[in-house]
C-alpha cells in the first residue's frame, strides 16, 4: 500500500515519521485526480502550483503535507467560490476563508475544489454548472448533495479527507450515498468565516467527510480549532423513533440500520429506548423555510428578472420561490424550531443518541432521482429532508456512518446527540466500526477497488 492509499491519519503519521515524503504524496495525488476524476467530475479545479506553494510554506501541524479537497463554497486566496452555479446572488471574490485558514495552519495542502449541487439547493448532486458529480460506486447514480464532489473524491480515494458544508443535511446525504463517515458539527463550532451566508445563516456548518470516524475526528478538530477528544461510550442509551424516518424506508436500509443499532448497543453495553418525537414533518418544513428565508440576501425583483440563462430551471424557480415566502411562515418556522429544541432537550435526558437511517434509500439514478418507498414514489429531496433537517434546525450535531450495501450501493445510519456532544457521536461511530470489524468503512467502490487490485498485482 502506498501513502496515497493510507487514511488521513495514516498519511499524516507517515509524513511525520519520515516514512512518506509530502512532496511525492502531493504529486501522486494530483496524478490520481487526473486519472480517476474524469469519470466522476468530483474535482472541478486543481491548481498544482498553488498546492506546491502551500506545501512549501506549511507549518508542522497535525495535517502537515496531507492533501485535501474543499467544497466550492468558500473562497481561497487565489479563487472565488461559485457554489456550483452560473451566478451567485452575493458578491464573490478570492480570499482567506475560515476553513482555508484552518487547513493552512494545520499544514494541510488543498489540492482541488470539489463539485457541489447548484447553489447548495439539492440533496442529490445531479445539478451543477460544472455538470453533475458521479457516485464512485456507480457513476450513473447520484453522489448526494450538496457536498457531492468532496464525498465522491474521498470515496474514490482521490484524497483521504475533504471539507463539506451542511445546511440541510448536505454532508450527511453524500456520506450515506458514497459510503463515508460525515460529521455535521454543532452549529457555530466549526470554521465558517468567508462563507457568504455566514452573517445570516443559523443552519450551515462546515464539516469533514472521511472514510472513518478517526479521520473525521482529526479533520473535524482542525475545522473546530480544538481537539475533539476520544472516549469509549459505555451504557449508550440509543433512542429509536417509530416514524417515517425509520419506517418509510427501503427494506434493505431498514434491516442494515437495525442490525447496526443492535451491534452498537451490544458493543457499548447499552440499551435501545423507544422514544416519541412528534412533528418531524413540520420540523423538516421549518428547516427548509428558514434556509430559504436566510438565502434571500441579495435577491431583488430586478436580479430575478435577469438571472444568468445557464442557471438551471429548477435553480431559477427556487430563487423566485423565495420571494414568495410570507413572513408569517418564517415566524411559524422559528416557533417550530423553539418547540423542537425543547423536546430534544427533554429527550436527551433519557437517551444519549438518536438513531435512524440517514436517507431512506440508496443513491438514485442521476437522470431521475426518485426513490421507491413503502409510501410510494418520492423525489430524493422530498424523502431525504425528513431525516436530515432536524439537526440543522436545532443546531445539534449529527453523523452518518456506513452500515451496509444494497444493489452494490452504500447504506448510511445517522446518529444525533445533544448540543455540543460531537465527540460522543465520533466515539459511537468508532465503537460501531470495531463491532462490525471495520468492514463497512474499509469497503472500496469498484473504481478504487480495481485500481488497488491492479497495483497489488
Amino acid at each position: 500500500m502506498t501513502a496515497l492509499d493510507l487514511s488521513l491519519a495514516g498519511q499524516a503519521a507517515a509524513i511525520a515519521s519520515g516514512e512518506a515524503d509530502a512532496g511525492e504524496l502531493l504529486e501522486a495525488t494530483l496524478a490520481r485526480i487526473a486519472e480517476r476524476n474524469p469519470a466522476l467530475n468530483a474535482v472541478v479545479e486543481t491548481f498544482p502550483e498553488r498546492s506546491r506553494e502551500m506545501l512549501a510554506q506549511a507549518p508542522r501541524g497535525p495535517l502537515y503535507g496531507v492533501p485535501v479537497v474543499i467544497k466550492d463554497e468558500w473562497p481561497l486566496p487565489w479563487r472565488a467560490q461559485r457554489f456550483g452555479a452560473a451566478e451567485m446572488l452575493a458578491p464573490s471574490a478570492p480570499g482567506e476563508s475560515g476553513p482555508y485558514r484552518a487547513l493552512r495552519d494545520a499544514g494541510a495542502v488543498i489540492v482541488g475544489v470539489g463539485n457541489m449541487h447548484e447553489l447548495g439547493s439539492g440533496s442529490t448532486g445531479n445539478v451543477s454548472v460544472y455538470g453533475p458529480a458521479r457516485n464512485p460506486w456507480n457513476p450513473e447514480r447520484c453522489p448526494g448533495g450538496s457536498s457531492s464532489g468532496p464525498a465522491a473524491a474521498v470515496a474514490a480515494r482521490l484524497v483521504a479527507g475533504a471539507v463539506g458544508a451542511d445546511g440541510v443535511g448536505s454532508i450527511r446525504y453524500p456520506a450515506a450515498y458514497c459510503g463515508l463517515t460525515g460529521l455535521k458539527p454543532t452549529f457555530g463550532r466549526a470554521a465558517m468565516e468567508g462563507h457568504h451566508m455566514a452573517p445570516y445563516s443559523t443552519m450551515i456548518v462546515s464539516g469533514p467527510l472521511c472514510a472513518d470516524a478517526a479521520d473525521c475526528r482529526l479533520l473535524g478538530s482542525v475545522l473546530c480549532g480544538e481537539e475533539l477528544a476520544s472516549g469509549a461510550p459505555r451504557g449508550l442509551r440509543i433512542g429509536i423513533v417509530r416514524d417515517a424516518v425509520s419506517d418509510d424506508v427501503e427494506a434493505p436500509v431498514r434491516a442494515s440500520c437495525a442490525k447496526a443499532i443492535g451491534l452498537l448497543c451490544e458493543a457499548s453495553g447499552g440499551e435501545m429506548v423507544e422514544i416519541e418525537l412528534a412533528d418531524l414533518d413540520a420540523s423538516a418544513l421549518a428547516g427548509v423555510l428558514i434556509a430559504n428565508t436566510e438565502g434571500m440576501n441579495g435577491l431583488t425583483p430586478d436580479r430575478l428578472n435577469h438571472l444568468d440563462p445557464e442557471l438551471s430551471p429548477l435553480g431559477r424557480g427556487l430563487l423566485k420561490y423565495r420571494m414568495l415566502l410570507p413572513a408569517a411562515a418564517t415566524v411559524k418556522a422559528l416557533q417550530v424550531r423553539a418547540l423542537m429544541r425543547q423536546r430534544l432537550a427533554a429527550l436527551f435526558d433519557r437517551v444519549d443518541v438518536i438513531a435512524w437511517p440517514t436517507v431512506p434509500a440508496v443513491a438514485p439514478p442521476l437522470q431521475m432521482p426518485l426513490v421507491e418507498l413503502p409510501s410510494g414514489t418520492l423525489t430524493a429531496d422530498q424523502a431525504n429532508v425528513r431525516g436530515g433537517a432536524l439537526a440543522n434546525l436545532t443546531g445539534i450535531p449529527a453523523i452518518s456512518v456506513p452500515v451496509g450495501l444494497s444493489e452494490g450501493l452504500p447504506i448510511g445510519l445517522q446518529l444525533q446527540a445533544a448540543w455540543g456532544r460531537d465527540e460522543l457521536l465520533l466515539d459511537a461511530a468508532e465503537a460501531l466500526e470495531t463491532a462490525n470489524g471495520r468492514g463497512k468503512v474499509e469497503a472500496l467502490p469498484p473504481l478504487a477497488e480495481a485500481a488497488a487490485a491492479s497495483t497489488e498485482g
